[in-house]
Parts: C-alpha cells; sequence; structure tokens
C-alpha cells in the first residue's frame, strides 16, 4: 500500500463548509485537489484521523476519492490576500493531505437518495468503529458522483486522541453519537458486517494502514513518544475497538431501536 506524493502549485478557493477551512488546489500532477491543512485547528490529529479513516474506508471496499500526500512550499501563498487564508497557508509548509477533487459531485441527500440496508449498515459500523461523530443528517460527509456514492472526510473521527491520555478506555467505550448518524435507520444487518469486515481488518492489515501515517505528521507538542510509539497506540486502540466491535454495535443496536 502506497500512496503518490504531489506538490501544490495553485491555490484556487476556500471551501469554507468545512471547519477547518479545506481548499481546492492544482498539484503539479495536472489534478485538482481538496487539500486538507496542517495548519487547520486541530493539527496534524486531523490528518491522521483523515487518513485512516479514508484508508480503511477503500481496504472495506468503499468509493473514496484518490488519497495523497500534498505538499506546501515555502513560498506558497504570499500573495493571498486573505490574512486568515495566508496564515493557515504559512502554518501548512510541508506534507499535507489531499483528496482528488470530484468535479460536478453532489452532497448526499437521505430524502433523495435511499442506501440499501447492507451498505448503511456497512457504514454505520465503520463510522462506530472509528468513532466518527460527522456523517450526521445535517453534515452527511457523503456524495453522490456519477449516480454512486462516495465517502469523504473523516477528519473528525478517533477524537480519543485528543485527550491521548487514557486510550484504553475510549477504545472499549460504545459510541453513543451513533444515535445521530444519518444511516442508523438502515443499519439492519450490523451482526453480518460485523462478521465481514473483521475478517478484512486484521491486526496485519491495521498495522499496514497506520504505517502510512508519515513521521513528520506524529510530533505532537508535549509528547515525548516517538512516532512509532504514537503509531502502535492507534494499532492498539484500533485492533481492542475491532476485538470487542459488541460494544459499539450494541450500543447501535439500542440507539436504532428508539428511531424505527
Amino acid at each position: 500500500m502506497e500512496l503518490r506524493t504531489v506538490n501544490v502549485i495553485r491555490y484556487i478557493t476556500p471551501l469554507r463548509e468545512g471547519g477547518s477551512l479545506p481548499a481546492l488546489a492544482e498539484a503539479d500532477d495536472g489534478f485538482k485537489y481538496v487539500v486538507k491543512f496542517r495548519g487547520a485547528g486541530h493539527g496534524t490529529k486531523m490528518l491522521v484521523s483523515e487518513l485512516i479513516g479514508s484508508v480503511m474506508a477503500q481496504e472495506l471496499g468503499f468509493r473514496v476519492p484518490e488519497i495523497v500526500f500534498i505538499n506546501l512550499d515555502e513560498a506558497f501563498g504570499r500573495s493571498e490576500g486573505d490574512e486568515e487564508i495566508q496564515d493557515l497557508l504559512k502554518g501548512s509548509q510541508g506534507l499535507n493531505m489531499g483528496l482528488h477533487y470530484l468535479s460536478g459531485a453532489l452532497t448526499f441527500d437521505p430524502v433523495v437518495t435511499r442506501i440499501d440496508d447492507r451498505t448503511a449498515s456497512q457504514i454505520v459500523w465503520m463510522d462506530a468503529l472509528l468513532t466518527n461523530v460527522d456523517r450526521t443528517a445535517r453534515n452527511a460527509n457523503m456524495l453522490m458522483w456519477h449516480k454512486e456514492l462516495w465517502l469523504i472526510d473523516h477528519g473528525a473521527s478517533l477524537y480519543f486522541h485528543h485527550t491521548w491520555v487514557g486510550w484504553e478506555k475510549y477504545a472499549l467505550s460504545p459510541f453513543i453519537q451513533v444515535k445521530d448518524h444519518v444511516l442508523l435507520p438502515y443499519a439492519s444487518l450490523l451482526d453480518e458486517v460485523d462478521a465481514e469486515f473483521k475478517k478484512i481488518l486484521t491486526p496485519d492489515k491495521i498495522k499496514e494502514i497506520v504505517g502510512l501515517l508519515p513521521d513528520d505528521w506524529l510530533h505532537w507538542g508535549g509528547s515525548e513518544d516517538s512516532p512509532q510509539d504514537i503509531r502502535q497506540v492507534y494499532i492498539n486502540f484500533l485492533n481492542e475497538r475491532i476485538k470487542h466491535s459488541e460494544i459499539f454495535i450494541n450500543e447501535a443496536k439500542h440507539a436504532r431501536k428508539t428511531l424505527i
């Protein structure tokens, strides 16, 4: 498993619907990308969530725009007139993350598009594993492109890392926010999906996914842990959560009963 690295050559426009001010930019490979910046609110922890969530979604068979590492040159953005954006770009020099821009894609609307129960169960299972709080009716973070469903924006996942200490407790906690998941009403096949996805997300596969995190993103203020120490916590967290998946599955089933 390997991700390409590209370089930003043109900042096109901010995408202000995202709280972390992602932007549309053109890279030196001729393609446009939605860029997630290391200089945004939660820094590289947001990039960690984004990368792990996006790659895991791909491994589980979901459609996700191509993920790339994207370099931001020191001189980039000096001519930007907006001070907030200029500060963001200045604080994001180095390695960031990009997702291939799906031109013409439409925001998923659960009223317009009915997702089958199997797909809904798969997405709910993954989001409960990742503790992704950002797949709600208000902000589904799914797109329809060429009549197919695509998943985007996993930066609000793995929120345990904002505390970091006591990750073991978070690994074995139910995901209470699943009650707000936009697809929960249709997630009737969670047990079936659980058996299927556990066969895919083996400890070796989790190690492979987390191993994609660059050292450059794993130097956090106040932490003396090495990048490899930090990777190991993510590996342990995900493996424990998968091993005890009945905790988050039962929470999802309970929340679903109150809806239907």
